[in-house]
């Protein structure tokens, strides 16, 4: 006997009741234009009955949740643009980073005193 699959919040958003799978994660695929198949393809667990009920819920509430997908992606680019600011990528090919991280790593510790 199989029990009906349906929407339920549990604290991260709206999800499958049978997974943790949310909307919110399926929303990029809808919003691209991602087929079923294609879904299936980067999330294997799903079915094709899992993906029409969450597919179903966005159409029924695609603006609203194409503009909180807006704001999550804003908020990302700036937090990776922070981070990039914060820790700005070093100069030299790869080979010469690591020849230079090897360099440091081999200096002596310093020590500390204790007053």
């Amino acid at each position: 006997m199989q029990t009906e699959i349906t929407l339920v919040d549990r604290g991260r958003g709206l999800q499958l009741s049978n997974s943790r799978i949310t909307v919110h994660d399926l929303v990029p695929y809808f919003q691209t234009g991602c087929s079923h198949n294609e879904i299936l393809r980067w999330l294997p667990s799903l079915t094709h009955e899992e993906i029409a009920i969450l597919e179903r819920y966005y159409r029924q509430h695609k603006d609203e949740l194409d503009e909180y997908e807006s704001r999550v992606q804003a908020y990302r680019a700036e937090q990776i643009r922070s981070q990039r600011h914060r820790f700005p990528e070093r100069e030299g090919s790869r080979h010469e980073r690591l020849v230079q991280l090897r360099q440091l790593l081999r200096q002596p510790w310093p020590t500390c005193t204790r007053s």
